[in-house]
């Protein structure tokens, strides 16, 4: 599968395609013997498809945000108003249909599969309430942040409680096996955060410990959520692994995305500050890809651009470099593997939709 990355100069630093394609792209090959050529089935849009099992699903998560304290009520349901994208329960909805009609040509989303849409938002949510208090975060989603408004320790509680909420939802689907797969995401999030708080000195280390941090806090979610509805809608383990690697790849380069967009879109249409990641003394794609061509960034990546004028520099060499471009690249490629492995089920309008949101992913501009 390493085959494709080792023509790009993407991959010029030394062994780092056997450091992280073997890492992040285990041997699918013998997982399908469906079709894995793209149906001619005509554009879908992804947002139109899932719209119908997207209904209430900001005031369904609020009714698992029950609480009698007022205050409580109103952190918890600050994000909740309905402005984000709902990417991620996007995906799961489509992915759950997707797998029904591949098993036994059913369109219709489960309870319990819907259910998993609902929770995977809860959780994504819960994190960003947690890591906009470990980064001090002002803004987030153009309005200020729970813990600017509340207080940080307020704000670790709301956390806590919508994980809590979720943890209840995901009992009640009553699936041992999707538990499990779920609670995964919830270490993975934790290990995640951890592994951003350290650095690694070595230049292959460097770069493969910044794919495993972004897979534990971004991409994780994804594809544990896709295989969850995956396992709830086929028995199928080939299937299950289908969507694993779906949304393993698209939520990789989801991320990879977000890291360039830090460098080339505004604060005013991000929603957030820009140059956030270095401002937090955190090395990202287009910064390790620029420090092959700027090899003084290293002792700033060491010290985590600490020093007065550190994140200034770093800027403009990231954007003299070629940075951006790679870490384009590179996320071209992830979606590339996804929509490889997602054309192994059989051919859907919910397919091809699916194959429509690597493309968005790739087009996004906040």
């Amino acid at each position: 599968m390493c085959h494709f990355a080792q023509r790009s100069s993407v991959l010029s630093f030394p062994k780092i395609c056997n450091i992280f394609w073997r890492f992040h792209h285990t041997s699918t090959s013998q997982m399908c013997s469906c079709s894995k050529t793209v149906s001619d089935e005509k554009y879908q849009d992804p947002f139109q498809l899932g719209r119908k099992d997207l209904k209430n699903l900001y005031e369904d998560i609020k009714k698992e945000l029950l609480v009698s304290t007022a205050e409580l009520r109103e952190m918890c349901e600050y994000y909740f108003d309905g402005k984000g994208k709902a990417f991620r329960p996007m995906i799961v909805v489509l992915m759950a249909r997707a797998c029904n009609i591949h098993h036994s040509n059913s369109r219709e989303v489960q309870a319990s599969q819907r259910s998993v849409a609902i929770i995977a938002e809860m959780i994504h949510t819960a994190s960003l309430v947690h890591d906009d208090v470990i980064d001090d975060a002002n803004s987030r989603r153009g309005k200020m942040t729970v813990n600017q408004i509340w207080g940080e320790r307020k704000a670790v509680l709301a956390g806590d409680f919508i994980l809590s909420a979720a943890s209840l939802a995901l009992a009640r689907i009553g699936n041992t096996t999707i538990i499990s797969v779920l609670t995964q995401v919830i270490e993975d999030l934790v290990r995640g955060e951890f592994l951003q708080l350290g650095s690694k000195e070595n230049e292959n280390e460097r770069f493969a410990h910044y794919l495993e941090k972004t897979f534990k806090k971004t991409a994780s979610l994804i594809a544990n959520s896709c295989k969850a509805v995956s396992i709830l809608g086929c028995p199928d383990p080939k299937v299950h692994e289908i969507a694993y690697q779906y949304g393993k790849n698209v939520g990789i380069a989801f991320q990879l995305i977000d890291d360039v967009l830090d460098f080339t879109s505004c604060a005013d249409h991000l929603g957030k500050p820009a140059a956030a990641d270095l401002k937090l003394g955190l090395a990202t794609g287009p910064v390790l890809f620029a420090c092959r061509q700027f090899p003084e960034m290293n002792a700033m990546i060491m010290r985590r651009f600490s020093k007065p004028g550190d994140v200034e520099r770093a800027r403009k060499y990231v954007l003299q470099s070629d940075g951006v471009q790679q870490t384009t690249y590179l996320a071209q490629r992830y979606c590339h593997e996804a929509t490889r492995e997602i054309s192994k089920l059989r051919p859907s309008p919910e397919r091809e939709a699916l194959i429509q949101l690597t493309e968005m992913v790739l087009m996004r501009d906040k």
